[in-house]
């Protein structure tokens, strides 16, 4: 299912942000929290662990099924929505990569 959000999305992102500040790790102090925004929707989703416990990076076993298109056999999630990003919120605001990485480089306030 090309162009939808897996782990292995996630994993890519994570080597082509490293030390941008568009990584969790990066951003973190900055006050950003992983999320995914479904742009079909407009609904943000903070990233969380299976059991709805907040989760300090990109996960997606906490997504909700509306977005997820494919568990494997333990039940974790595969694949979400291609209309899916990964992102982060920051002051009840939504930030792609790219924007929370500019803000992080600009010291946004």
């Amino acid at each position: 299912m090309e162009g939808t959000l897996s782990k292995a999305t996630l994993v890519r992102e994570n080597q082509r942000f490293r030390g941008t500040g568009g990584r969790s790790e990066e951003n973190r102090p900055a006050g950003f929290r992983p999320a995914f925004l479904d742009a079909e929707t407009r609904i943000i989703y903070p990233s969380r662990f299976g059991d709805g416990m907040p989760a300090p990076f990109h996960l997606l076993d906490g997504l909700p099924d509306e977005v997820v298109l494919a568990r494997h056999a333990s039940g974790r999630v595969a694949q979400v929505k291609a209309s899916v990003i990964s992102g982060f919120v920051r002051d009840a605001h939504f930030y792609t990569r790219e924007e929370a990485a500019r803000c992080v480089s600009e010291a946004c306030a």
